[in-house]
């Protein structure tokens, strides 16, 4: 079975957690597109969606789904999203698509968080894939140093401004 079959097996399977009248948090990633088309098909009327980046969002109104603003939101009863690497302790790394900012606040507002991803992601232990740090401008340098005094080697990720118009060190 290659990549793209199953993410799209591990989407369908989130499904299960989504129930009329609810809000859903997504994330953001290509699992996430995936689970975008599944809700599309699924048609499980819901109150909204609150989105973790800007193409998320777009994802979702293309879909005619409707987003709702974090700000405007009470209970999320349930939030889905990717990841880049999980361990067998469930530690996940996260946000290398850019959102990681965004991705763990809607985590935090949601009671539940499912986390979708194939065979791919998993990892004896983290670390293969960088870890992203979503930084002001201002202090990049700043933050760079400090990461560098905690036993990392920050590299900018160039060309990448998050939809918060910050920087990303990995």
């Amino acid at each position: 079975m290659n990549a793209d079959a199953l993410k799209k097996m591990a989407a369908e399977a989130a499904l299960r957690y989504i129930q009329p009248g609810m809000v859903v948090g997504v994330g953001t990633g290509s699992t996430l597109n995936f689970f975008i088309e599944a809700l599309g098909a699924a048609n499980i009327r819901v109150d909204g969606y609150v989105a973790s980046s800007v193409a998320t969002e777009n994802r979702l109104k293309a879909r005619g789904l409707n987003v709702l603003d974090l700000n405007g939101t009470g209970d999320i009863p349930v939030y889905v999203d990717g990841a880049d690497e999980a361990d067998p302790h469930f530690r996940l790394i996260k946000g290398g698509g850019g959102a990681l900012t965004r991705e763990k606040i809607v985590a935090s507002a949601a009671r539940l968080f499912v986390c979708i991803a194939d065979i791919s992601k998993d990892r004896p232990m983290l670390g293969k894939f960088p870890l992203p740090v979503e930084v002001i401008p201002f202090a990049r340098s700043f933050v760079a140093r400090q990461l560098v005094k905690l036993g990392g080697s920050p590299t900018l990720r160039n060309g990448v401004t998050t939809d918060n118009g910050n920087v990303i060190l990995d």
